[in-house]
């Protein structure tokens, strides 16, 4: 129920911000225009913006004969979360990363990148993949989707903005400086939306992830290891489009100049001693179902 409330109030909030755009651009006339098409992109986000994602990043979906192994795990870890079965995909990559999709449990995906299959043990994959399903479990991965079709929305108004100038209600230029704070109005929808998506998320997704998988310290190392690895090999998809790398299991965009400002996961280091703490005599995974 939460969850809802709070894509419910980040879809408000972006709806005000398109009409404050939108009356930049073109008066009172454009602020109807503009949440027009706030209103269209609302509906268009929540029913496809999973596949839209999936797009960006050119995933291909696979099933139990072209990726018998990763198909296997995800089954067996969705069965042991009493979750339906999501649709996988592969990422042609070599960044390792992961990310999990969809509108609700019912309809949902998980992706990994072909780098991550390479880099990690199985064991480590299977950390991974639990991460992805307990965010699944979870049912935060609405707002993810939905945040980063959103920031793209308004980024791409508010670079409109900044090409053709603001109008007022008679189509009368306005002041250029006016164009240009509108402009700047796409960074900061990007930095509301990350704040919008509590780091916590991340936590609480990496504790269930490490009792869906049995094995916190898997988790852990996997974590290390993209670290390591995702900061030094770019992510074409997350670099063309960074609102949507909050979805990621680690944001390989995050540390870099100012982006490091408004990062979306806690420190890495952090998420790694507390599933090694979990790791601690008398802790018991979560039992299959």
């Amino acid at each position: 129920m939460f969850n809802w409330l709070k894509t419910a109030l980040l879809m408000a909030a972006i709806t005000a911000l398109f009409g404050v755009v939108g009356s930049a651009i073109g008066g009172q006339q454009g602020m109807v225009l503009a949440l027009g098409f706030a209103l269209a992109a609302n509906f268009f986000a929540y029913w496809f913006s999973d596949r839209m994602v999936l797009r960006m990043y050119g995933a291909q979906e696979v099933d139990e004969v072209s990726a018998p192994q990763l198909y296997a795990m995800v089954r067996e870890l969705a069965l042991r979360a009493n979750l339906p079965m999501p649709r996988v995909y592969l990422i042609h990559e070599d960044a390792p990363n992961a990310f999990a999709t969809g509108r609700n449990p019912s309809h949902a995906a998980v992706a990994a990148t072909t780098g991550l299959l390479r880099l990690l043990s199985a064991r480590e994959l299977r950390g991974v993949m639990a991460h992805e399903l307990a965010h699944v479990k979870h049912r935060d991965i609405l707002i993810s989707t939905i945040s980063a079709t959103m920031a793209g929305a308004v980024s791409a108004l508010a670079n409109f903005a900044l090409l053709f100038g603001g109008r007022d209600a008679h189509g009368r230029a306005t002041n250029p400086i006016a164009a240009l704070a509108v402009a700047l109005l796409a960074p900061i929808a990007a930095m509301m939306i990350q704040m919008a998506i509590s780091r916590a998320r991340e936590f609480d997704a990496d504790r269930l992830g490490a009792q869906l998988c049995g094995d916190p310290q898997a988790l852990a190392s996997a974590l290390d290891k993209i670290d390591r690895y995702a900061r030094r090999i770019p992510l074409a998809a997350a670099n063309a489009h960074p609102e949507t790398a909050q979805m990621l299991i680690l944001n390989p965009l995050s540390g870099r100049g100012l982006q490091g400002l408004f990062a979306t996961h806690p420190p890495t280091e952090e998420r790694i001693e507390r599933l090694l703490a979990m790791a601690s005599p008398g802790w018991r995974p979560m039992a299959a179902r």
